[in-house]
């Protein structure tokens, strides 16, 4: 799609869908907790919601210019989009391959003042060492977790990034730091929640939100079911508190070990803490596979590119202090990891391919 379009009023005026009950609709695919391909349904009225809040949020006006980046058939590309026309403002497409250098000299020559980007790339401009250009003022991070410390060194090299956290049933953004936030020492949470989400958190401790951009329903297998309540149940566990969301991992990451609970991620950020910032994310990852005994096993899994010292040296210590139920197999080394478009690690295909390689 031409993202010139979404910056006209034609398009966001046009009712045409594919389906009576789809009319003035966009579908976003997604595979969803469980891996099934589907569709969410977000209407047109709930991405300009969004477009709006994170907009004032931001402090973007008509004289501002947004940089796209991300594909716009995911919904974190198509809101940079949305916003451009909410606000009146240019919209800048990065159309080349990505490479840190070429898109720090294009957000200068272009003047964009707001982007949106992943944790990936941010790992890509720091350890480029490339400072931000002076017209960028906000610099969104989104589609996973960004480590402190890089969040930091992105910080300290002029970068003015500001984590959010968000879904594509939420039309993007559920809560971002807020540019006053750019004068304090980077942290990756809480996160404040923009004006217009109400999140509460359920027995589980699920988060579950709701709000004018919120989703209208799935499609799966070309078949529409709508959104029965006006409050969305997530899988995702967090912290809310006055407002703000400090998440901490999904729920159906959760594996059962000897009879404890465990999480991956948990043990993912605590490798990376015990290897001092040698280790990092999104090249390595911590799968489970099953076990007759302890119901479950971890596994280890670095890429190639990972320094066999860093990886030995890691897991040592870890070793040191895990007890018996979180200790972890012999590592695996994979040449790829499988990965979305925007980064993200495919975790079930990762799985898959470490039983192959283990038996």
């Amino acid at each position: 799609m031409d993202a010139s379009l979404l910056t006209s009023a034609e398009f966001w005026n046009e009712p045409a869908s594919l389906s009576p009950e789809l009319t003035g609709h966009v579908l976003f695919e997604t595979s969803g907790s469980s891996g099934r391909p589907k569709s969410v349904a977000i209407s047109k009225p709930a991405l300009l919601a969004s477009a709006a809040a994170v907009n004032r949020h931001l402090a973007v006006t008509p004289a501002s210019c947004w940089g796209l980046v991300l594909p716009l058939h995911h919904v974190g590309g198509f809101g940079v989009a949305a916003r451009a026309y909410e606000a009146g403002c240019k919209l800048q497409q990065f159309a080349q391959r990505w490479e840190p250098g070429i898109f720090r000299d294009w957000l200068e020559t272009s003047g964009v003042t707001h982007t949106s980007l992943v944790p990936t790339q941010v790992h890509d401009l720091v350890k480029a060492g490339l400072t931000s250009p002076t017209n960028l003022q906000a610099f969104v991070v989104g589609g996973g977790h960004l480590e402190p410390a890089t969040g930091q060194a992105a910080r300290d090299l002029g970068w003015p990034v500001l984590t959010s956290y968000g879904m594509t049933e939420a039309s993007s953004q559920i809560a971002t730091q807020t540019l006053a936030s750019l004068a304090h020492p980077y942290q990756s949470a809480p996160i404040p929640l923009l004006p217009i989400w109400e999140a509460r958190v359920s027995s589980d401790g699920l988060l579950e939100i709701s709000g004018p951009a919120l989703f209208s329903g799935y499609v799966t297998g070309g078949k529409f079911t709508p959104r029965e309540t006006n409050w969305h149940a997530t899988s995702d566990r967090v912290l809310l508190e006055n407002r703000t969301i400090t998440p901490l991992g999904r729920a159906d990451t959760l594996v059962k070990i000897l009879g404890e609970l465990v999480d991956p991620e948990a043990i993912e950020r605590e490798l990376i803490s015990l290897s001092e910032g040698q280790l990092i994310p999104g090249t390595f990852a911590v799968i489970t596979i099953p076990d007759e005994r302890a119901g479950s096993a971890l596994v280890p899994v670095f890429e190639t590119s990972v320094s066999r010292q860093v990886i030995d040296s890691t897991l040592a210590l870890y070793e040191k202090q895990a007890p018996g139920f979180r200790r972890l197999r012999p590592a695996a080394v994979i040449a790829d990891f499988p990965r979305s478009e925007l980064g993200k690690l495919r975790r079930n295909e990762l799985a898959v391919m470490v039983r192959l390689q283990t038996g």
